[in-house]
């Protein structure tokens, strides 16, 4: 029988399974981690390798080191995970992968070691959306959470309002057109000469500043759910600028703590309005804004004066983690949703 025969078999097999253990990889940016997680749920091990210091002397991910990096820590990472999961590889039943979005040359180092577990120990292997392990990361930090519920994605790179009809079933509400959130943090971090990443440096500044010092326009987007930062953010930069020419000078906590309502301000509309316009009483958080002060702030105080639960990944699994892909893809092998050793990775992968 051929390996992907076999595995089909394997993967049914499971479908009845008590405990199915999963191995994850994920290496879609600048962080090379490792899981295992038992059942979507439950967390035996998450092991995350960051960049951060090989990038922070760029001011940005620098694609050919985040790269090379990968393939010198991935295999450490996966052994790092099996040891303190307590398991061998013959306990793991299977291996799940980032196989995108993301950038192309660290989707392929994790992709190929999970290609290359797979074959050898011949477990299903399971290629998972990224976006969607940001959407699972709320299954491992709330047990109760089940589908429907609405779901804000906002990351560095994606900022996405979608619908959770079930298990790997998802509809686009509305997206950005341009920068996503975490993006647009990142570029107005710079222009307060913060480091990177700048972002989480940003959220500090702002929680001791006023958030209605400095003006700024929320961006019009085509549909009724979209969002838009771009405009945003370069309004932000030409008030500093303007501020510097003029030899005007604003504390920058007022600056960051602007900045950060008006991006709150625009994912908290546009998401609540979907909620209330699709008749949903759960609403979640994913991805790497979700850890931003203000904007848990603003959808706690939002969902409970709407009556509505909302649902948010602990904060150490709001960044880029294998735990999340270890969950999305035990939903996945559920579903039968395996690879063949011919899975790529596609840097540009749409969830919808």
């Amino acid at each position: 029988m051929s390996y992907i025969d076999v595995c089909r078999e394997k993967a049914a097999q499971l479908k009845t399974k008590e405990k199915v253990n999963i191995l994850a990889i994920e290496s879609s940016c600048d962080e090379t981690a490792a899981a295992v997680i038992q059942n979507g749920r439950v967390i035996l091990s998450n092991e995350v390798f960051s960049q951060i210091p090989l990038h922070a002397l760029y001011g940005g991910v620098v694609p050919e080191i985040a790269s090379r990096a990968h393939v010198d820590a991935v295999d450490r990472m996966v052994d790092h995970a099996l040891k303190e999961a307590g398991l061998t590889f013959d306990e793991i039943d299977a291996i799940g992968v980032t196989c995108g979005p993301g950038l192309v040359g660290a989707l392929l180092t994790g992709v190929s070691c999970a290609k290359g577990l797979a074959y050898a120990l011949e477990k299903p292997l399971i290629p998972v959306n990224h976006i969607e392990g940001h959407i699972c990361a709320n299954y491992l930090t709330h047990a109760e959470l089940t589908p429907p519920f609405l779901c804000l994605v906002a990351s560095g790179g994606h900022s996405h309002i979608l619908m959770v009809e079930d298990y790997g079933v998802y509809r686009l509400l509305g997206c950005t057109q341009d920068d996503a959130a975490g993006e647009a943090f990142d570029k107005a971090a710079r222009v307060l000469h913060l480091p990177y990443p700048g972002g989480p440096l940003l959220d500090k500044l702002a929680q001791k500043g006023n958030p209605h010092a400095l003006k700024l326009p929320m961006a019009h987007a085509p549909g009724p759910y979209d969002l838009s930062f771009s405009g945003l953010k370069t309004a932000f930069i030409n008030a500093v600028h303007k501020l510097d020419q003029r030899g005007e000078t604003m504390p920058p906590e007022d600056l960051a703590a602007s900045f950060q309502q008006a991006v709150v301000d625009a994912l908290l509309s546009k998401t609540m309005q979907a909620a209330l316009d699709n008749h949903v009483k759960c609403v979640a958080l994913a991805g790497g804004v979700s850890a931003n002060s203000g904007l848990r702030a603003a959808f706690t105080q939002a969902c409970q004066k709407a009556h509505m639960k909302l649902y948010m990944p602990e904060l150490k699994l709001c960044g880029d983690n294998a735990a999340m892909i270890g969950s999305a893809a035990y939903y996945r092998l559920i579903r039968g949703e395996i690879a063949d050793l011919d899975l790529n990775a596609k840097p540009a992968l749409r969830l919808v």
